[in-house]
């Protein structure tokens, strides 16, 4: 058999239907994984607020509100017990991170207090700035993780910065930025709290 020349016009035909099949395929991919990505992100946004307010019998999601800051949106879940309010999720970012974005979900107590804090997504560097996420910094210890040090603070009080920038935040080992980042994240949602989560 003999051997087909090979022109300009056969490579660019070529390279045009694996193209066309590689994007086709993609789109497919794309649309077959859409839903289930959106619906584990919803998923793990309401267990977020679950994780950071207080016991609650309403429904936050129903109570959302989104503030545009600093180029993005926040976004403030009111908890209710029994009709009274018990706190606001604010689910907030950084744009400072090594790795670019942060997402965290922050818990406030009615007057201010942080509750508690659960990374909703970032690309941090695994075994340094992950570690801002509590079951990787655990330590048995002490029974704490890196994020516990916010816990029970008031922003007012407590200054939302690392110690080497003058703050109350002990850096996390090696990872500074990433720590300059949450704390970024945080303080974002408390002015989004002072702005529009108050009840």
């Amino acid at each position: 058999m003999a051997k087909k020349e090979s022109t300009l016009l056969n490579m660019v035909l070529t390279l045009l239907v694996v193209t066309a099949v590689a994007s086709t395929a993609l789109g497919f991919v794309y649309e077959f994984t859409k839903g289930p990505i959106a619906a584990a992100r919803e998923a793990k946004r309401i267990s977020a607020i679950e994780q950071v307010l207080p016991e609650f019998d309403n429904n936050p999601g129903s109570e959302v509100k989104a503030l545009a800051m600093d180029g993005d949106s926040v976004y403030l879940y009111t908890g209710r017990k029994d009709g009274e309010w018990v706190g606001t999720a604010v689910q907030t970012f950084s744009k400072q991170g090594f790795s670019g974005y942060i997402w965290l979900m922050v818990g406030f107590l009615p007057d201010g207090t942080i509750h508690n804090i659960v990374v909703l997504e970032h690309k941090e560097t695994p075994g340094l700035g992950d570690k801002m996420e509590q079951e990787k910094s655990f330590d048995k210890k002490t029974g704490k993780s890196w994020s516990s040090q916010f816990f029970g603070k008031h922003p007012d009080n407590f200054q939302l910065m690392v110690t080497k920038d003058g703050g109350d935040v002990d850096a996390i080992t090696a990872s500074t930025i990433s720590s300059r980042a949450y704390c970024d994240a945080v303080n974002r949602a408390y002015q989004a709290f002072k702005e529009g989560g108050n009840q």
